[in-house]
């Protein structure tokens, strides 16, 4: 039996009979999503092979999801599940991207809505768990860091932008990499992180935000997510609201005693963090690009490039890296 055929039948069976099942485009993921649309409204189906093989208590999925329910997050209901077909149905949240809002006649109301949706990363990173259960068990430790720059160098130094790099300053910047690496893994101020947050993870509802694809949480530096919304791939915000936004995440965090870093020291891992979070970016965008063969992603490269000369220039712990890296930047205002 085909996906779409389990889909209509666990349709059928929760909600009505289904008119139409139509494929969603989905983002660099391995699962595949549907909306399904009924004589008595739609919902959203997520095909993941990992279902079947994990239970309720290891699916990090459900986990992350009835801990972000449980504290009120806006995140989409589950209508149904269906773990030998690996299916789960969801509550159908629309189509409307934070990102659709930019260039658009709601783009105005962009401020506002970036406020509102750093007071719910606020909220999520505020949740307190067993740091022996998922998502709370895991971390950007040293060895997550280094595995994400390593799918840079693997896929974009070694394939992407293999005619424009000396592949003999590998080690070196590898070197580099993991003093980087170091200076990210504080435990000590880490809390929870959604790990994809930015503008094609959010969607607006009946003009609220709701958080999707929120599975791969752990802990991290509050500034890992707040990075991925304001230094984000897909959009680039002002300035001026970029360093707005900054100061708003800390000291929500500081008034919800989330943190013990002054602003100054706020300031400092969001650079460090944002270089290695756009870098981790790019290796996934060069990978998306030259290896699944799937050019949607291509376009991001340049303007995520385009972010890491700033960093370079604010952090003396970020030049040698930057200078190594000086052929890709070339053009970037480096």
């Amino acid at each position: 039996m085909t996906i779409q055929k389990n889909i209509a039948a666990l349709f059928s069976n929760c909600c009505s009979k289904p008119l139409s099942i139509t494929k969603i485009q989905g983002d660099a993921s391995s699962r595949q999503y549907f909306r399904v649309t009924g004589t008595n409204g739609s919902a959203v189906a997520c095909y993941d092979q990992a279902l079947n093989t994990s239970s309720a208590d290891t699916y990090p999925f459900l986990l992350v999801h009835t801990l972000l329910s449980r504290h009120a997050l806006p995140v989409p209901a589950i209508m149904a599940i269906d773990a030998e077909k690996n299916l789960l149905l969801l509550e159908d949240c629309g189509d409307l991207l934070l990102q659709n809002l930019f260039n658009s006649s709601r783009e105005q109301t962009l401020p506002d809505r970036y406020r509102e949706i750093i007071d719910i990363l606020v909220q999520l990173q505020a949740i307190r768990g067993h740091n022996d259960q998922i998502p709370f068990s895991i971390s950007f430790d040293k060895e997550k860091l280094m595995m994400e720059f390593d799918f840079f160098i693997q896929y974009g130094l070694l394939d992407y932008f293999a005619p424009s790099f000396d592949k003999e300053l590998i080690s070196i910047l590898r070197y580099e990499f993991e003093t980087i690496a170091e200076l990210l893994v504080r435990p000590q101020h880490f809390v929870l992180n959604h790990r994809d947050f930015h503008s094609r993870n959010i969607l607006i509802h009946h003009n609220k935000p709701v958080i999707i694809d929120f599975q791969d949480a752990r802990m991290g530096l509050p500034q890992y997510d707040a990075v991925s919304l304001i230094k984000d791939s897909y959009v680039q915000l002002d300035p001026s609201l970029t360093d707005e936004l900054k100061a708003h995440h800390y000291h929500a965090l500081s008034s919800n005693e989330l943190t013990s870093m002054s602003f100054d020291e706020y300031l400092f891992y969001f650079d460090i963090m944002a270089f290695q979070r756009n870098i981790k970016a790019i290796g996934t965008f060069c990978y998306q690009t030259r290896i699944a063969r799937n050019h949607n992603f291509e376009h991001s490269i340049a303007p995520t490039l385009a972010y890491l000369p700033d960093y370079i220039d604010a952090r003396v712990e970020l030049k040698r890296a930057g200078k190594l890296l000086q052929t890709l930047l070339e053009g970037t205002g480096q």
